[in-house]
């Protein structure tokens, strides 16, 4: 099954949205299922270096979105949030994170059995 994970949140924001939806993503690729990750909107700060956890938190959540990576989920960024979104607007995106378009997007949707939002 074909599963598509887009992320709109801030990574840190309070809550444990975005470190919920990178486990599930785990979780599901470990389960054998084709995860795919698309990162927009303030979300994409998770793709940044300079993305790291704040004081008290005990999560890196962009050293899970690099572990992902690493076993195979392919993770694409939007490239016009590059500069309009995230606390980090117009840092580069990490290796593996593959700058992307609204194009890519909508066809990743189409081709997915299943989209889930985060």
């Amino acid at each position: 099954m074909k599963i598509l994970i887009i992320f709109n949140h801030e990574p840190y924001d309070g809550t444990d949205v975005t470190w919920n939806g990178l486990r599930l993503a785990g979780q599901l690729s470990k389960n054998g299922q084709q995860v795919r990750i698309f990162l927009m909107n303030d979300a994409v700060d998770m793709a940044r270096d300079v993305c790291t956890p704040p004081p008290g938190y005990d999560q890196d959540l962009s050293k899970m979105l690099k572990d992902l990576i690493g076993q195979g989920v392919p993770v694409k960024v939007c490239g016009t949030c590059m500069a309009r979104c995230g606390i980090y607007k117009n840092e580069p995106y990490f290796e593996g994170a593959e700058r992307s378009t609204m194009q890519a997007l909508s066809e990743w949707v189409v081709e997915s059995d299943k989209v889930l939002t985060f």
